[in-house]
């Protein structure tokens, strides 16, 4: 199970050396959930990123505004911690926060932004244009 994004931030400024903080993300890829099968699909591959990436949005709409739920997957282990945090950043928000949420400021707060590759990076980006354009249509339809 993922910890609260508070926890991953507080982690992340514990680890000093960015060899120890690498080891930190694979692990949170390791905590993710396992995504179903039938969620590896086309409509959840997030395009844009180098490595194989399925991002699923779910809504609960049981409250006076939806609340975005997501599960993530990837074939890469570097890049699978990137979607844990991301996760961890966005799942329960209501979805006009979550349209509002600004994750690449999350990035520059782990040390991430300077670290990860650019290809990484455009991956990364790719992962929160999805969650943001879903947030943004669950918004709209709301």
């Amino acid at each position: 199970m993922l910890p609260p994004i508070d926890e991953i931030v507080s982690n992340f400024e514990f680890l000093d050396e960015w060899d120890d903080r690498h080891h930190y993300l694979m692990e949170l890829g390791r905590k993710l959930p396992p995504l179903p099968e039938e969620a590896h699909s086309e409509a959840n591959r997030v395009r844009g990123c180098v490595s194989q990436v399925w991002l699923e949005t779910q809504v609960d709409r049981s409250g006076p505004e939806p609340r975005l739920h997501f599960r993530g997957d990837s074939d890469a282990h570097i890049t699978k911690g990137v979607v844990a945090v991301l996760i961890a950043f966005f799942d329960g928000r209501t979805a006009s926060d979550a349209a509002r949420a600004d994750a690449l400021g999350l990035f520059q707060t782990l040390g991430l932004s300077e670290h990860l590759t650019a290809q990484r990076s455009n991956g990364a980006r790719a992962m929160m244009d999805r969650i943001r354009a879903d947030a943004q249509g669950v918004a709209a339809a709301a």
